[in-house]
């Protein structure tokens, strides 16, 4: 696939940094020493902790601590541009692993800059850590997909459990989960490191963390990075669900269209039509009876969910439908199912997303106004609504009180480079127009046609060449009137079997 150049890369926006900095003499509040995770060793991280307020609002109460991650800068001193902070969605884990971010970076820029990596308040190995249910994504669970009220009660129950369990777990952390609190957090790690300013790289739902802390804290920011902006607007129930649905099922149904195109490899048909029988073929029958004892019909959903958010997922996801369709065998989906959804890691990371999402703004009370959304959407999404639906449905019984959305104003910033491509599900690419509309000091560079979530250094190379030269020298493409991507690139070309 032929790649699209970028449009206008090379305009300055009025107002951006381009001098090296001298570096600072970090404040004492941080002591860096080994990790112990042995990929952030090999990157030549070093780890250390912080104590921040339970509460921002009373900064000599119960202290809670953060585990942060840093790459130093190895670039000259007369390059040295200063530092990044990198607010992670808590869909990717533990965020310290963006420390290592930069040495992705193309042309060597990642060197001129230390990089800050951290796990948000709640999330392990920072501490007190939110963990509720151990094994709550078991094997073999009722069809997520509720046709009669008995099954709608089963898991009314089954949420209500999981939320009551967050409550009696940390009755005080889900209290200070919001993303209020993890912008005064990001400002407590900046005033730690001794500098004025740090520049912001925020991908999938850390976006919304950028964008609180840009709002709160304008004048000590650099620059930023926004890369799958959440909508500021749909805080949480439309963003973080109803939102997803059918962009979800649609990145399917393009999943099904490209392994009809690889017939040669996978043997499920050759079209999108045909894959998709298939497809409904095999979730039928887990759904009589689960496969194994063990895959039913939300575990399939579950597995094969990763389609719509990554493409480099593709080719595995496709040889894992092939063999279960030719052969029947389920380990390979058990195996795989348990490594995604059943680890330590994976429940902490559940109830962290819950603990922030629940809490940012107040869910609706009335139960038919979920039941009405979830069916109206089913009719579009019908592999990909009701599982998401329960999986946020916690937040209907959150054992905490929820806060006001933070008003995003962008005005006070003065220059950020915003990256979606326009077929992500995740945070569908309405959220970086949005946000654009905020910050009338950023540029937009769209991905069309690119299905990734939040892509990164392993996004497009156009993309990737446009971050680091933005993160070098402050160019942003220029500006276009009205609401409308600044730049655009090709996406990745589809995956080869």
């Amino acid at each position: 696939m032929k790649r699209a150049v970028l449009t206008t890369v090379v305009a300055l926006a009025a107002a951006v940094l381009t001098t090296p900095i001298a570096a600072a003499t970090p404040a004492p509040a941080i002591t860096w020493g080994a990790c112990s995770d042995a990929a952030l060793v090999a990157g030549g991280a070093q780890c250390g902790t912080l104590a921040v307020p339970l509460d921002p609002a009373k900064p000599g109460g119960t202290q809670i601590t953060l585990a942060l991650s840093r790459v130093e800068h190895t670039g000259p001193e007369n390059a040295y541009q200063g530092v990044v902070v990198s607010m992670p969605g808590v869909l990717t884990g533990t965020g310290l692993a963006n420390s290592l971010l930069g040495g992705q970076l193309p042309g060597g820029v990642g060197a001129n800059y230390d990089w800050i990596g951290f796990s948000p308040r709640g999330m392990a190995p920072s501490s007190p850590s939110l963990d509720c249910v151990a094994g709550y994504q078991t094997f073999n669970r009722p069809d997520y997909v509720t046709t009669t009220p008995i099954a709608e009660a089963f898991w009314l129950n089954r949420t209500k459990g999981y939320a009551d369990a967050c409550a009696r777990n940390q009755p005080e952390l889900i209290k200070h989960l919001k993303t209020t609190d993890t912008a005064a957090d990001v400002e407590r790690i900046r005033g730690a490191l001794g500098v004025d300013q740090v520049t912001v790289f925020a991908q999938s739902y850390g976006t919304y963390t950028g964008q609180v802390y840009a709002t709160r804290y304008p004048t000590k920011v650099r620059r930023m990075v926004l890369d799958g902006n959440v909508d500021p607007r749909r805080i949480w129930t439309g963003a973080a669900a109803f939102d997803q649905d059918v962009p979800l099922e649609r990145n399917l149904h393009l999943w099904f269209d490209w392994l009809a195109t690889h017939d040669d490899v996978y043997h499920l048909g050759t079209t999108g039509a045909a894959v998709n029988a298939v497809w409904d073929r095999q979730l039928a029958a887990v759904t009589a009876n689960p496969a194994g004892g063990a895959i039913g019909p939300d575990e399939w959903i579950d597995v094969f969910l990763f389609v719509s958010y990554f493409q480099s997922t593709w080719t595995t996801m496709g040889g894992i439908l092939s063999q279960f369709a030719q052969t029947g065998d389920p380990s390979t989906l058990q195996g795989f199912f348990a490594f995604s959804y059943q680890s330590p890691a994976a429940e902490n990371t559940f109830a962290s997303l819950l603990g922030t999402t629940c809490t940012d703004a107040a869910w609706p009370k009335d139960w038919s106004r979920w039941r009405a959304e979830s069916t109206a959407n089913h009719v579009l999404a019908p592999n990909t609504t009701w599982g998401n639906t329960w999986a946020n449905a916690p937040c209907f019984w959150w054992g905490a009180p929820a806060g006001t959305p933070v008003r995003v104003d962008g005005s006070g910033i003065t220059s950020a480079l915003l990256v979606h491509q326009t077929l992500d599900a995740a945070t569908p690419y309405e959220g970086s127009l949005e946000v654009r509309s905020r910050f009338p000091h950023a540029s937009l560079i769209s991905v069309p046609g690119g299905t990734d979530h939040a892509a990164g250094p392993a996004g497009p190379a156009c993309v990737t060449a446009a971050v680091s030269a933005y993160l070098a020298t402050g160019t942003l493409p220029a500006r276009k009137p009205g609401r409308q991507a600044d730049a655009t690139c090709a996406p990745n070309p589809l995956p080869t079997p």
